[in-house]
């Protein structure tokens, strides 16, 4: 890079992508695969995440982070004032590291709905966030339940054109009680949803 006056400025570690991305991921305990742990109320939920880049090669190193709500609706959060009950067993957060498949997986519940904007309700979700080499900021998407009724009158999903809302629905895995699928393309012609928040 020349700036006037022909002086070199080299990129320092700050400046660039990578590869300092997997330092303090590998097995460490920010990672938090059971977000429901065995007693927790609500319908059980086996999470396999994959994610691929935009020719649909499975991405590895990549840091998915769920948040959820529990399975009346409310989140363990303080900014969360509703007169509902937390269980303080559920986490309803999460986050794991793709593996050389691109995949990572996580227990928990199915959520309840949460209030949306007037006196809407928001379908079962799960707020993810994805980080990863090459991003310089997260990307902030969602996964809803394919055939959830609720999918139908959700004022979020109604936001997003109906073309395009299969790439936020995670769709039951054939054989697996409570097993879900759901894949994230970071781009591509299957590029999934992001939201710009």
């Amino acid at each position: 890079m020349k700036t006037e006056g022909n002086t070199d400025l080299v990129p320092i570690p700050s400046q660039t992508v990578g590869p300092y991305f997997a330092i303090c991921l590998d097995d460490g305990p920010c990672c938090v695969q059971t977000i429901a742990p065995a007693g927790v109320r609500g319908e059980r939920v086996k999470l396999l995440c994959a994610v691929f880049d935009r020719e649909g090669k499975p991405v590895s190193d990549t840091l998915v982070e769920i948040w959820q709500a529990n399975a009346d609706g409310k989140y363990n959060h303080p900014f969360d004032r509703q007169p509902k009950s937390i269980d303080h067993r559920f986490l309803g957060f999460g986050r794991q590291v793709t593996d050389e498949k691109g995949v990572c997986k996580f227990e928990t519940i199915k959520p309840g709905r949460v209030p949306g904007q007037g006196a809407t309700l928001q379908a079962p979700h799960l707020e993810v966030a994805v980080f990863a080499r090459g991003i310089l900021k997260q990307l902030v998407t969602r996964i809803y339940f394919a055939g959830d009724e609720a999918n139908q009158q959700c004022p979020v999903l109604a936001l997003v054109p109906k073309a395009r809302r299969r790439t936020l629905l995670a769709e039951p895995i054939l054989g697996q009680s409570g097993g879900w699928r759901h894949e994230i393309h970071l781009s591509g012609a299957q590029e999934t949803v992001f939201f710009d928040i």
